[in-house]
């Protein structure tokens, strides 16, 4: 047996063995506790997506898949991981090729991101992982709207057009905000590659779909306690935060440095 399976294969054994649909959130939670892939990319829930969404689009009734919900996906009954029509199926798909909806407008977002998690410069680097074990993503060149908190509270709204995000970050850093924010969340236009690479921004963006994101945006920024459901928008680009490795070589530095002040 292969160490590695691919998209498809892993995504098929996931679902098979599930007795209940799944989020392709969850598939790729699964597939990344359960070892079958290591090379993951900086966009593992989105490649998963793109790899469903692709052969049911193309496939019909001949894919092994079939969607019951938004994101929710279950294999069709009498399906199995190696499929008769096998020779009709789509082969992999590049994650880019097929997207849901939260992907056209916002295309990455994080929350309640720490300020002491990022060594702050002129171009501090804002790391963030899709999921635990996915390739790094430098979001220092995004553009979108961003908020400070002091704590939980926001005390400031922000955006970011005409100098990138990581920028904007660090001029609040010696402003007059400095010492007043302790986290900092933010929701990115600008698409993800799968090799954890930022886009260039769309000419435009259609009207319809303009309303939804910015709903999107309000709700997981307030969390409004009548909403029973997060932004649908943003339901499968959330960016964990990982600490700057240049803090973490300082933090091993000054333990050494102290040890050896003792002796």
């Amino acid at each position: 047996m292969p160490s590695e399976l691919t998209w498809r294969k892993a995504i098929d054994k996931v679902l098979g063995a599930s007795a209940a649909p799944l989020h392709y959130n969850e598939i790729t939670a699964r597939i990344i506790s359960e070892g079958l892939r290591k090379n993951l990319g900086a966009t593992p829930a989105a490649t998963v997506n793109a790899q469903i969404s692709a052969s049911i689009k193309h496939d019909g009734d001949a894919s092994p898949y079939i969607r019951l919900s938004k994101g929710i996906f279950a294999m069709r009954a009498g399906a199995s991981a190696a499929p008769a029509m096998a020779s009709r199926l789509t082969p992999d798909v590049a994650e880019s090729e097929e997207s849901e909806e939260q992907y056209e407008i916002i295309t990455s977002f994080g929350m309640f991101w720490r300020k002491e998690a990022v060594e702050w410069a002129a171009t501090p680097k804002l790391l963030g992982m899709q999921q635990i074990g996915a390739t790094p993503v430098d979001f220092f060149k995004q553009l979108g709207i961003y908020l400070l908190y002091d704590g939980r509270e926001v005390i400031y709204v922000g955006r970011t057009t005409d100098r990138p995000l990581g920028r904007r970050l660090y001029e609040h850093t010696i402003d007059r905000l400095s010492a007043r924010w302790d986290r900092f969340s933010w929701f990115g236009l600008l698409p993800v590659s799968d090799a954890g690479q930022i886009g260039a921004l769309p000419d435009n963006y259609a009207a319809a779909k303009l309303i939804p994101a910015l709903e999107a945006i309000l709700i997981e920024a307030l969390e409004p306690r009548q909403n029973r459901k997060r932004g649908d928008d943003l339901a499968a680009v959330e960016y964990l935060q990982k600490v700057d490795p240049e803090i973490e070589k300082k933090k091993v530095k000054a333990t050494l440095d102290a040890a050896l002040n003792k002796l």
